[in-house]
């Protein structure tokens, strides 16, 4: 059975596993992102739990909504000045209830983990980091301000961190992420694009008039896969390895007895440091051009659509030394230093000028019919970041 659950007015040093019961509380909202699933709840009534949460607590609050009905909520604890500021970061948002396997908003506890959606990605998270700020600031001792972005749209655009960048900044950020309590230094980017193939439209009698636009993204679609093996021989970053890159969709041809005018590939390159949009579209192009040149009556044209950089932190950077130092004292052995293939808000952070790392707690499933957060690692971070956002900001 789950313990009584607080009320948002309940002192922050109530005794007892405080982040459990508060995860508790955040997995019962539906916060499902509506530009993944049209309809999705968004993130309003979780926010506004936070914001309650946290003003109960002595911060100060601040509510952004620069897209209707997609807010994103800063919480500030003022220092007395002189010292660091650290931002804590994590979202709100999570991926579709349908496929969960039971009731995805009843928390359940099982055998030391807690079930439900967004237990894992990323609500344990936020869990820990709201109650490690209030731990760290109930004596008003720090001199620096302790800044916690609970941030909307993450599983699909980022929105809600980019709209925080464009108002707050601190001297360093943690990103409460899932990362099974290893500290997590890099990450890979991504880069999508359309490539349409342009054929010629006729009757599928009449071969000497038409230009196949589907036989015609087979032989990109080969290339593709020779660009795949290739970027897999090349050099490879220490912690991510190498770029990757595979065809996602394919829409072409109208009727079985028509020659295709437009055949359509959305394609994702997935990127290491080093690698970014434009060097992607120069690799397509050149690909392309040279399919062109090769290939009779070959047409296409090149669309980018959403990128993003990848991301590498400085291991010597103040907030890993200091995070790495509390998790050792914390776990009793050095942590496991890592990178992530998946993209996540610290390159917006990290692009923004602020130094930081992503470190989150144990678990499984993510986007998976059955999700959990194991109970020991969220107590675990919970006073990890509490040790950390007092040596940082004292």
């Amino acid at each position: 059975m789950l313990p009584e659950n607080p009320s948002p007015t309940v002192a922050a040093d109530r005794p007892g596993p405080e982040a459990g019961r508060l995860l508790a509380e955040l997995i019962r909202i539906d916060s499902v992102n509506p530009d993944l699933v049209p309809g999705g709840a968004g993130e309003r009534a979780v926010a506004e739990f936070c914001g309650a949460w946290l003003a109960a607590r002595g911060f100060e609050i601040h509510s952004l909504e620069k897209r209707p009905g997609r807010p994103s909520l800063v919480a500030i604890a003022r220092g007395t000045g002189g010292g660091r500021s650290l931002m804590l970061n994590g979202h709100l948002d999570t991926v579709s209830l349908a496929d969960y396997d039971g009731d995805p908003l009843d928390p359940q506890v099982r055998d030391g983990r807690m079930h439900g959606r967004g237990a894992f990605d990323m609500k344990g998270g936020i869990a820990a980091m709201m109650v490690a700020a209030a731990r760290a600031t109930s004596h008003r001792g720090l001199r620096g301000d302790v800044i916690l972005a609970c941030v909307a749209d993450e599983e699909y655009g980022s929105s809600g961190t980019e709209e925080v960048l464009e108002s707050f900044t601190a001297d360093a950020a943690i990103v409460t992420e899932p990362s099974h309590l290893e500290v997590t230094l890099a990450h890979k980017g991504f880069a999508w694009f359309d490539v349409e193939i342009q054929g010629r439209a006729a009757h599928g009698s009449r071969p000497e008039l038409g230009v196949d636009a589907i036989a015609r993204a087979g032989h990109f679609l080969v290339a593709l896969e020779t660009l795949g093996r290739r970027l897999a021989q090349g050099p490879a970053h220490p912690l991510l390895g190498t770029g990757t890159v595979h065809a996602s969709v394919i829409h072409g041809g109208e009727e079985a007895s028509t020659y295709p005018a437009h055949c359509r590939i959305t394609l994702e390159r997935r990127t290491v440091p080093g690698e970014h949009a434009d060097t992607v579209e120069r690799e397509l192009t050149e690909l392309l051009d040279g399919l062109a040149e090769t290939v009779p009556d070959f047409r296409y044209r090149l669309s980018r659509g959403l990128h993003r950089e990848p991301f590498e932190a400085s291991p010597q950077a103040d907030v890993v030394r200091t995070l790495t130092h509390h998790a050792e004292q914390v776990l009793g052995h050095p942590p496991v230093v890592r990178a992530e293939p998946f993209w996540t808000d610290c390159a917006l952070l990290d692009r923004a000028g602020i130094p930081c790392l992503l470190f989150g707690v144990d678990g499984e499933g993510a986007h998976a019919a059955t999700e959990y957060v194991d109970l020991a690692s969220l107590d675990r971070l919970t006073d990890i970041l509490t040790a950390t956002i007092t040596d940082f900001c004292s």
